[in-house]
């Protein structure tokens, strides 16, 4: 008898966020972080792209976005010191939501709680070991040591994941020499402002909003609502404490070093420090030890970490559930590693490309940025970059073959008309549990999902412009199979329960009723 179901080693938003899909699966959850209080520091600045839609399927978006202070915004997103300049598209590929990763915490931490995850701060986990039925892990905590058991555990504790090193995961990859320095600072009556927004510096003279590269570095700022924004970056070696706080001399001397001149700042708002790394770990599963987030990945460009862990965990919630609850069909576990290892690369690929655009020094990579930047006035191009940074662009991989355009895609948020009233994909998707939708009344493919229906919803509605006869939703809101507008019942039945079984195990001897959309 294990003392819970998974362990979770730490308490970011990678680790809240699995600990509430695995409550939400009825599973147990207990979350173990060495800090004793929840982190202030200033990290992350937001959530955006695919994220916002799972939190919306949640039904818990609304939260996030009362915290904001400019909610579902279409942003203008700096790409490897270009921009992705997405508010001139009327419906953006990706929109993004302005919050402190405190703040984020702060919401995943209250969202866990309710759904009864048992959160321990000041629990350090120094040893973990498992054989073919637990895992266990050596925690140091306020009143001792002591250990904990349970069916798995995921590092979900960052870059520097202690998990993966004790567990010995492969971790390779390159850690790039530079050193970026951000701050949100007030503007000081000493930096004039000019009209368009471009700076007047003191002994240097105009600085246009944007991104300034010198033979020193790169300088970045923007002015909104009286707050100036500013970002340097210098080649650097020195590796720094992820606790140890960036200071506003610091920022300045930073920025010193990079114009060549005093730059004005007035008083802090927010100050990080971020150097960049470029790793995936080679495997995320080891037996009963998994890893998600920072500790399974490291992308060298900002905005889009966070991002990506939270999804893993989404990913792997209902599948680790469906194993502790025993009927996961064989190699369901595995799945997580294949399809979150292809989101990781596909990640790595765009922030690599940033590496790329922000790196080069030469004549050669201006004429690259430059033409980067025209591409970017193209609509198709903006679009398919919007999406690929928004993790819009996934589609995993489906086991077999002659599968419809939408399987391994996200489920689209269908408006649902039904007997009931008008609803959407969205709200049913709200308890995470798969869902077989039924859009072209097709009573044959409903009477197949019945053996199954102790394991997932059947919803039956119509839907305008229907892409599909019916759709098998997972709980990550993939879809698992789809049928063609009037695909012959005969093939239609075949793969449907082909699909059943790969996902959701062996039927039900004894069908229950169908339940009314």
């Amino acid at each position: 008898m294990t003392d819970t179901d998974v362990i979770i080693v730490g308490a970011g938003p990678t680790g809240l966020m699995l600990a509430a899909e695995l409550r939400l699966a009825g599973v147990r959850a207990l979350i173990l972080e060495r800090q004793p209080q929840p982190r202030d520091t200033p990290k992350a600045s937001g959530i955006g792209g695919r994220i916002l839609d799972l939190l919306r399927y949640r039904g818990i978006l609304d939260r996030f976005e009362a915290a904001s202070s400019d909610p579902n915004v279409a942003p203008r997103f700096p790409f490897g010191n270009v921009y992705l300049d997405l508010t001139q598209l009327a419906d953006p590929p990706m929109r993004a939501l302005p919050l402190p990763q405190w703040e984020i915490e702060r919401l995943l931490d209250e969202r866990a709680g309710e759904l009864g995850a048992d959160i321990r701060r000041g629990h350090e986990v120094v040893g973990v070991s498992q054989d073919d039925a637990t895992v266990s892990a050596d925690v140091r905590g306020p009143d001792g040591p002591y250990q904990v058991s349970a069916r798995y555990l995921v590092g979900c504790d960052g870059g520097r994941s202690r998990v993966r090193d004790m567990a010995g995961f492969a971790f390779p990859g390159t850690t790039y020499p530079e050193v970026n320095r951000l701050g949100q600072v007030t503007v000081p009556d000493s930096l004039t402002v000019l009209d368009n927004g471009d700076i007047d510096v003191p002994g240097l003279g105009r600085i246009r909003s944007g991104f300034t590269r010198t033979d020193r570095g790169v300088f970045a700022f923007a002015i909104m609502s009286g707050v100036l924004s500013l970002q340097t970056t210098e080649d650097e070696s020195t590796e720094y404490d992820d606790d140890e706080p960036l200071t506003l001399t610091e920022l300045a001397d930073s920025a010193r070093r990079v114009l060549g001149a005093d730059l004005p700042l007035g008083e802090p708002i927010r100050l990080s420090r971020y150097t960049f790394k470029d790793r995936q770990a080679e495997q995320y599963r080891d037996g009963r030890i998994l890893l998600a987030g920072d500790a399974a990945h490291l992308l060298p460009a900002t905005g889009t970490a966070l991002n990506v862990g939270m999804l893993d965990t989404v990913n792997l919630a209902w599948k680790l559930a469906a194993d502790i609850h025993g009927w996961a069909p064989v190699g369901l576990l595995d799945t997580y590693h294949d399809e979150r290892h292809f989101a990781g690369a596909r990640a790595r690929l765009q922030t690599r490309a940033q590496v790329a655009l922000r790196r080069g020094h030469d004549p050669a990579a201006d004429a690259l940025r430059e033409v980067f930047q025209e591409l970017l006035v193209d609509e198709s191009a903006l679009r398919r970059m919007g999406a690929l940074v928004g993790h819009a662009d996934i589609r995993y991989p489906m086991p077999g073959s002659n599968h419809h355009a939408l399987a391994g895609a996200f489920a689209p948020d269908l408006t649902l008309h039904t007997d009931q009233g008008t609803t959407t994909v969205a709200v049913l998707m709200h308890t995470a549990r798969p869902i077989l939708l039924d859009l072209a009344d097709r009573p044959e493919l409903r009477e197949i999902a019945r053996d199954w229906q102790h394991r997932i919803d059947i919803r039956t509605a119509k839907t305008d412009d229907r892409p599909a006869d019916a759709l098998l939703i997972r709980p990550d809101a993939h879809i698992a199979w789809a049928a063609s507008i009037d695909e012959p019942a005969d093939t239609a039945a075949l793969a449907l329960r082909e699909a059943l079984s790969s996902w959701f195990g062996a039927p039900l001897e004894a069908a229950v009723p169908i339940t009314p959309a």
